[in-house]
């Protein structure tokens, strides 16, 4: 086994249960005035801890997943327009023995067919976990249910190749009961790609929490929290074939100023970078925004927390996106100006913004705790979800015009 894990482990539970050269640090500046809106607040019955982001469909609505609520307090995938009305589509453990999975941590993905492909954490026939199917009107099939040594616990969503496949990651199982790299095809044909901690004390990495990336070379990109050279993480790329290298291995500098623990998918931005997060290390300890090429030269582009208060946010659990106008935006799960979490932009260069700090409103209704990526819907607002806050302090879904 590598080290640190069990101890990351502690840390990212209680975060979930609560709710290579470097540039300068980047400036900070805040933007009254910014347009948010807060679309629904859930209820508890219509779903509970959102820890998954929100994906556009071809129609044009939106279509996310909640941890707990629903009919069976195991989780549900909904449908919400852009003007806020939400519609349940499924409630998991729905079937005997959960057998449709239940707590799902993942944002679906939209197939070719026009089906959203997903994966709950626990349940199916095994209890491993599940990835499963769902038409736009709510009815869902389970296409695959993990039974430990095909992978176990997927924490992360699917990512669609251009082969028409499915591509995802498990925290645990496999070989070494480390994770694993998966193809499924919506058909639900099963293919193992890659076990981590194949190698020697874990070197290829281990306990991937994060979803892939097709890249413009046509090989997937991921990250793992733990495993690499110096136990830290890593960043790998496999092919659709399954032919796997390490790209980084983080700690690589002293006092792990690169940066530890990538625990978010990453994004390639229009420069053919990949753009990712880490949630410790860096130059306060307090984790990094980093660009890395695909040839696996990292460059750190923002420190986290470089002020008492972390006023421009702190912990990054959430993925970075690139959006029409070319920056990078995210999210900081807590600090800020109330210590609920931040919405921010940062440019390629590593200018970063903060554009709203959650708990503004009274009884925090706008939401708290923000742990999933944004999406840019066709209207060019970005949306997203909190984990707790909104009128009944089970979360929020959200918009925000930039």
């Amino acid at each position: 086994m590598c080290i640190k894990t069990s101890a990351i482990s502690m840390l990212l539970t209680a975060c979930w249960l609560w709710t290579s050269s470097s540039k300068s640090v980047a400036q900070r500046e805040s933007v009254p005035g910014t347009t948010f809106t807060t679309l629904h607040s859930f209820t508890g019955a219509d779903g509970t801890k959102s820890f998954a982001g929100l994906v556009q469909g071809k129609n044009g609505n939106l279509y996310g997943t909640t941890y707990f609520g629903g009919t069976k307090d195991d989780g549900e995938v909904f449908q919400i327009t852009t003007a806020g009305k939400l519609t349940v589509l499924h409630s998991f453990c729905s079937t005997s023995g959960c057998g449709d999975g239940e707590y799902s941590y993942a944002v679906p993905v939209q197939g070719a067919d026009g089906n959203f492909y997903g994966t709950t954490y626990l349940g199916g026939s095994n209890g491993d976990g599940t990835v499963f199917k769902i038409s736009p009107s709510g009815a869902l099939t389970t296409l695959h249910s993990f039974r430990g040594s095909d992978g176990s616990q997927p924490l992360a969503g699917l990512a669609a190749g251009s082969d028409g496949n499915f591509y995802g990651t498990t925290n645990l199982g496999g070989s070494h009961n480390s994770g694993s790299v998966f193809k499924i095809t919506p058909t639900g044909e099963f293919t193992t790609l890659h076990n981590f901690c194949s190698k020697t004390a874990c070197a290829d990495g281990q306990n991937s929490y994060a979803g892939l990336i097709e890249a413009t070379d046509g090989n997937l990109y991921g990250t793992t929290l733990a495993g690499g050279s110096h136990g830290d993480g890593t960043v790998f790329k496999v092919s659709q074939r399954g032919t796997f290298s390490t790209l980084y291995s983080f700690c690589s500098h002293s006092g792990c100023a690169d940066g530890e623990f990538p625990q978010t998918a990453l994004v390639q931005a229009s420069n053919g970078n990949l753009y990712g997060t880490t949630i410790l290390g860096g130059a306060y300890g307090s984790g990094t925004i980093f660009e890395l090429t695909l040839s696996g030269t990292l460059t750190t582009l923002y420190n986290v927390c470089p002020q008492s208060g972390c006023p421009d946010g702190n912990y990054m659990y959430a993925a970075l996106i690139q959006a029409k106008d070319g920056n990078l935006y995210g999210i900081m799960q807590v600090g800020g100006a109330h210590s609920s979490g931040t919405i921010f932009k940062i440019t390629l260069n590593g200018v970063l913004t903060t554009l709203y700090s959650f708990c503004s409103q009274p009884s925090c209704a706008d939401g708290q705790y923000p742990a999933a990526a944004l999406v840019q819907a066709a209207n060019g607002k970005l949306y997203g979800t909190t984990a707790d806050g909104g009128t009944h302090g089970d979360g929020t879904i959200f918009s925000i015009a930039p």
